[in-house]
């Protein structure tokens, strides 16, 4: 698998790289945003790690960047710990993941597994719900429109039409689509569930996701035309 790695600090560059090389991965590495966004437009990646913090062009612009030339590849945020409005601002512009500074080798390495997973993992039988499909080659929602969902959005809303009908206690949600993410907690499930619903009111669908933060989850199909 490829990986494009974009950090300005040289030398945890070199330390990540070499991490992630010794996992067998084929990395390209560059030092700043300028140069991911070139990158980007000359080769194809299995997964993107983006600083947010970067000269010339900061993660966030490269995300935004990959998501209007319609690049899907999962994007993993490395943010400090007090980027909190950027990681919010990272993962509404369609990052998969975040990982806070200072981390362990270790869950870096976690996490980009569970980044680059093959998409064949997912379910292969196209699902549906109400007036929506789920396509698990693309990560797309499809309605009256289509719109690309991360990679924890797939696996939430994947969850939840699983189990149409029932609520899903928050504790079961985060075991089940947070299990890599041990800094998971109600706001992280409160705040996929709001991107979820931004998202279905984007693709015109009258399915509707119940939830009590802190409490459970349940998706939902509006037979109300009106």
């Amino acid at each position: 698998m490829k990986i494009l790695l974009a950090e300005d600090t040289a030398d945890l560059n070199r330390v990540i790289t070499a991490m992630l090389e010794h996992e067998g991965y084929n990395v390209d590495s560059v030092l700043d945003g300028v140069e991911a966004t070139e990158k980007l437009t000359q080769n194809g990646y299995d997964g993107i790690i983006l600083d947010i913090m970067m000269p010339r062009k900061d993660g966030i612009e490269v995300l935004n960047d990959a998501r209007k030339m319609n690049i899907t590849t999962p994007v993993l945020l490395l943010t400090a710990k007090s980027e909190v409005d950027d990681r919010v601002a990272g993962l509404d512009a369609g990052a998969d993941d975040y990982l806070t500074k200072p981390f362990a080798m270790k869950e870096l390495m976690a996490r980009v597994r569970a980044m680059t997973r093959r998409r064949t993992e997912y379910s292969k039988q196209a699902m549906s719900f109400g007036d929506i499909s789920l396509d698990a080659s693309t990560f797309s929602m499809v309605s009256e429109n289509t719109v690309r969902l991360s990679t924890k959005e797939f696996e939430f809303i994947q969850m939840l039409v699983e189990h149409a009908g029932v609520e899903l206690d928050e504790n079961f949600l985060l075991t089940h689509v947070w299990s890599d993410d041990p800094d998971a907690d109600s706001d992280t499930v409160w705040l996929y569930c709001n991107f979820l619903r931004r998202k279905l009111q984007a693709v015109s669908s009258k399915v509707y996701i119940e939830g009590q933060k802190g409490i459970s989850y349940k998706i939902i199909a509006s037979e109300n035309d009106g």
